[in-house]
């Protein structure tokens, strides 16, 4: 390409003479005036006619964009120069290899920032990729920045004339030995990796672990995720046994709020209207009680010494759940003594048939 170049730009050269070292000169000159027009002129233009524009994205990148282009132009300059001088070995090996080593840290460097900037565009887009948000953003973009530097790093070995043959095969062998070894470091790794991608909970929300524990999620990390219990007890869990077991997440659904159920028997004889008001009144004067969803009254079954009823009401946040509950259970036990309907209790009569004898 270069000499392509060079015999399009011969006529325009030859005008100022033979001496290569002249012309190489001029070639150096030529693209710092075409790299200060397209700074200068072409990016400016661009710069006023995107801002025009209800998007911030064209701005952002053409802010990122014209940096690598503008040193790009004086690197085609410098190359076109030192194809014209044809120096010989090795100083052309080493000029053209210094060149290419340049354009690619300069063009991997951008690569890095356009990805950034797609990745947090996405994530900060209502229509997003579902497994794209805030908190797995930091994640892909590291991976992004890693993809990036390893092909950099070997297009740039491979521009100095370095076989990647052995080190990429040594590379693997290293790889297959550590991930015996840290088999289960990786396990957690994969399995952050994908909680944060496909996010069955997030932070502040109420779970509820397969073996009992339930508290509040208070970090997502790539080897663990941690709850805080209602007692104040941080439980650390590793992301391998987050991601294979059964979660309830009380925060999840269409909405935060949480149902709680108190169940309340009254005597047999109650007057079940009676009962169904009372337990509505309590319900509806509770501010803490959600007016939507609705609150409601179902009569459940006869039970041994009792009518079972039950109360089904909604809170704002699992967390109030035991709070309103204690404050239901208090005010149905004020009322229905106020009210006289009786709250029966387990009671047991003994008969005794006869008394042994006594000698």
């Amino acid at each position: 390409m270069l000499n392509e170049w060079q015999a399009a730009l011969a006529p325009y050269l030859s005008l100022i003479g033979d001496n290569p070292w002249l012309q190489a000169c001029a070639l150096i000159v030529i693209s710092l005036i075409v790299a200060w027009i397209i700074d200068r002129v072409i990016v400016a233009t661009l710069s006023r006619i995107f801002a025009k524009t209800r998007f911030t994205f064209d701005d952002r990148l053409l802010a990122i964009l014209h940096g690598p282009v503008y040193v790009s132009v004086i690197l085609i300059g410098l190359g076109l120069a030192t194809n014209l001088l044809n120096l010989g070995d090795p100083y052309d090996f080493v000029a053209y290899s210094t060149l290419k080593s340049i354009a690619l840290i300069i063009w991997a460097i951008f690569l890095m920032r356009l990805a950034h900037l797609l990745l947090h565009s996405i994530a900060g887009n209502d229509r997003r990729i579902r497994f794209l948000n805030s908190q797995s953003l930091p994640l892909f973009d590291n991976v992004a920045n890693i993809f990036i530097v390893v092909i950099a790093v070997y297009a740039v070995f491979s521009a100095w004339g370095i076989d990647m043959t052995a080190w990429l095969a040594s590379a693997g062998i290293i790889g297959i030995a550590v991930g015996f070894a840290a088999k289960d470091t990786l396990a957690n790794l994969f399995s952050g990796v994908f909680i944060l991608a496909d996010a069955p909970y997030k932070i502040g929300d109420y779970v509820v672990l397969d073996s009992g524990e339930r508290g509040e999620i208070t970090h997502i990390g790539i080897r663990s995720t941690r709850m805080r219990t209602r007692d104040d007890v941080e439980v650390t869990v590793p992301n391998a046994i987050m991601g294979n077991t059964k979660i309830i997440n009380e925060s999840g659904g269409p909405y935060e709020k949480y149902r709680i159920r108190v169940k309340v028997g009254v005597a047999y004889g109650s007057d079940i209207d009676q009962v169904q008001n009372l337990l509505m009144e309590i319900a509806a004067a509770n501010e803490n009680v959600c007016g939507e969803p609705a609150h409601r009254v179902r009569f459940r079954a006869f039970g041994g010494s009792s009518l079972d009823f039950e109360l089904l009401c909604w809170v704002n946040q699992p967390s109030a759940r035991g709070m309103v509950t204690h404050e239901l259970l208090g005010e149905i036990y004020k009322r229905f003594n106020a009210e006289g309907v009786e709250i029966p209790y387990s009671k047991h009569d003994l008969y005794i048939k006869e008394l042994p004898d006594r000698k």
